[in-house]
């Protein structure tokens, strides 16, 4: 439930070429099927000429309702489309959790 409103928002507001949305929590403590932890890869044009801290922000700002009460975890991985082309291997792999508990 919380991947698929994560997925409504960034499609609504960010009209990506890309968008892929993982939930990642089995990788940490918490009970299965859990809706904690999550990575995102966005393409879109709209982050042209941002800073990445600019992009994040513009990410946390749409999510903000689901951060403070859903996700305790959100990795963040933005790109233009011309940036995603040039990407040779995707967005980088999550670690896996160090035993926390979260």
């Amino acid at each position: 439930m919380i991947q698929e409103i994560i997925e409504k928002k960034l499609h609504s507001e960010l009209q990506p070429s890309y968008l892929k949305v993982i939930n990642e929590s089995y990788m940490h403590n918490v009970p299965p099927g859990s809706e904690s932890h999550f990575k995102v890869i966005v393409v879109s044009d709209s982050f042209a000429g941002q800073r990445l801290i600019g992009r994040h922000r513009q990410v946390h700002q749409i999510l903000a309702d689901e951060l403070d009460n859903h996700i305790h975890a959100l990795a963040i991985h933005t790109y233009t489309d011309e940036e995603w082309k040039r990407e040779q291997d995707g967005a980088p792999d999550s670690p896996m959790c160090m035993g926390g508990g979260h």
